[in-house]
């Protein structure tokens, strides 16, 4: 890695950047504006991350699905909102080889319209429902403001969304607040610290009746929206024609919610506990938990090598993710590699530890050196990896808490922004009066912050930071990507 401090503003993206590729874990040079490629390693990493939120999901009754790429024009403007705002991002297919098409289609943006024309023929009856899915899935949105890997692309290739119908609002609420306890469990498992607030009414998703988002601060200062939830309503439902007959002979449409995250987790699992030297991976997350590092010294080699293989097989038969690098490359390179990895644990084993039946545990977060008794291996590794997931933990959230400053003025709100923090304000809630405050201080309103049950958060200053009124809400600013 070249010396590129994370926490600098302004060279961030090509810290990023360059650990997505030297990292192997996404490549971003495919000739196609937006788009990459996720390399094995990456992979693995986004299948280990993707599968504990299916897990969590599943425990809930969400069962997986997978919809067609293509929408046709008429199912996509069905409702006017949602095409209003989505409809100068869609990619559009018009051909088919060298022959127009009668009948245009956009490339899936996201998949309220392709999904709920299904619903429309699947849900007749009270007891067809609740219906729970979910899909992981490539979306299209021709970003026109500048691409960045994983977090603004053209083609997302990994958006995990999740849709549910119910009969009635009450079930349809009760939901919404699930699909928040789930992604409080999702990033808390991944140690990445959140803001949860509800988005005002002009940055809510197109259709919904409110949106509820999380977002996360980068080391740089800047917020990262990581998982958004939807109450839809009834919004889709009637647009799409989707009603059921209820126990009391009635008929109705159905109430729906939809909550999505993308390779965005992935990014804020990257940065937020990264340091200079590349990612530092959580150890039940990493692809790789520990590598072996034979040490040879002239005449022992054969020895390291013997007893580097005996240690990489006992963890191995521990269960540990593990490998043993016995390349001909030098133990500085090899430290090098798989601390830009991001792989939680090192052991070095040399002459010296083979004769006093030692082995050298390396820390990636704190690069701390141990020396343990190689009887005590296992349970040292478990101890050593519990230990370090905790204060990666705790580290996360200390820099988050240190990044958020509550403000009673523009002139203090532009200084923290300035300084690189996220800062809470007091707001009437007037909507003319919020778009003018961003304009004011270049910086987005993320939204109200809410509490456990999703109740907006009372202001803290009896003025309005945009325009002096009576304030209501507490809100969270930040420049955000």
């Amino acid at each position: 890695m070249s010396n590129v401090p994370r926490e600098n503003w302004k060279k961030f993206s090509g810290w990023y950047e360059e650990i997505l590729l030297k990292a192997e874990i996404y490549d971003y040079r495919y000739p196609v504006k937006g788009t990459g490629v996720w390399l094995p390693y990456g992979f693995e990493l986004r299948e280990r991350v993707y599968s504990y939120l299916k897990e969590l999901q599943k425990k809930v009754g969400y069962k997986e699905v997978l919809f067609p790429t293509l929408i046709p024009e008429d199912l996509f403007r069905k409702e006017s909102e949602h095409v209003a705002s989505f409809e100068k991002e869609v990619f559009w297919v018009t051909k088919g080889g060298a022959r127009e098409l009668d009948r245009k289609y956009v490339l899936r943006p996201t998949s309220e319209t392709a999904m709920y024309y299904m619903f429309s023929l699947w849900l007749n009856s009270y007891s067809d429902l609740p219906l729970k899915i979910f899909q992981v899935v490539n979306v299209f949105r021709y970003e026109t403001e500048a691409t960045h890997p994983l977090y603004r692309e053209r083609e997302i290739t990994t958006f995990f969304e999740s849709h549910s119908a119910f009969a009635t609002a009450d079930e349809n609420e009760k939901e919404v607040k699930l699909a928040v306890e789930i992604y409080k469990e999702f990033f808390d498992w991944l140690g990445i610290p959140t803001i949860i607030t509800k988005r005002p009414e002009w940055d809510k998703f197109p259709g919904a009746v409110y949106t509820i988002a999380f977002d996360t601060i980068l080391p740089n200062g800047r917020s990262l929206q990581i998982g958004t939830v939807h109450n839809l309503g009834q919004n889709f439902s009637k647009a799409f024609d989707i009603k059921v007959q209820l126990p009391d002979g009635k008929v109705d449409y159905v109430w729906q919610m939809c909550f999505g995250v993308s390779g965005r987790v992935i990014t804020a699992l990257l940065t937020i506990h990264g340091d200079d030297h590349g990612p530092v991976f959580p150890p039940h997350v990493a692809p790789i938990q520990i590598v072996v590092i034979p040490i040879p010294y002239k005449g022992f080699e054969e020895k390291v090598l013997s007893k580097a293989r005996s240690v990489f097989n006992e963890l191995k038969e521990a269960g540990f993710r593990c490998i043993l690098d016995d390349s001909p490359e030098t133990p500085g390179a090899k430290y090098y590699k798989w601390e830009l990895k991001g792989v939680p644990l090192r052991i070095e084993i040399g002459p010296k530890d083979i004769q006093e039946e030692r082995v050298t545990i390396v820390r990636r977060d704190t690069l701390e050196r141990i020396r343990v008794m190689e009887r005590e291996l296992i349970s040292s590794v478990k101890e050593t990896l519990e230990k370090m997931w905790k204060e990666m933990k705790e580290k996360a959230l200390n820099f988050f808490k240190s990044k958020i400053v509550n403000v009673k003025s523009i002139d203090e709100a532009k200084k923290a922004l300035d300084e690189g923090c996220v800062i809470g304000a007091s707001w009437c809630g007037n909507e003319e009066c919020g778009i003018n405050l961003q304009e004011k201080i270049k910086a987005r309103i993320l939204g109200i912050e809410v509490d456990q049950d999703l109740n907006p958060q009372k202001a803290f200053s009896s003025v309005c930071i945009g325009c002096g009124s009576s304030a209501k809400y507490k809100i969270i600013i930040a420049r955000s990507y």
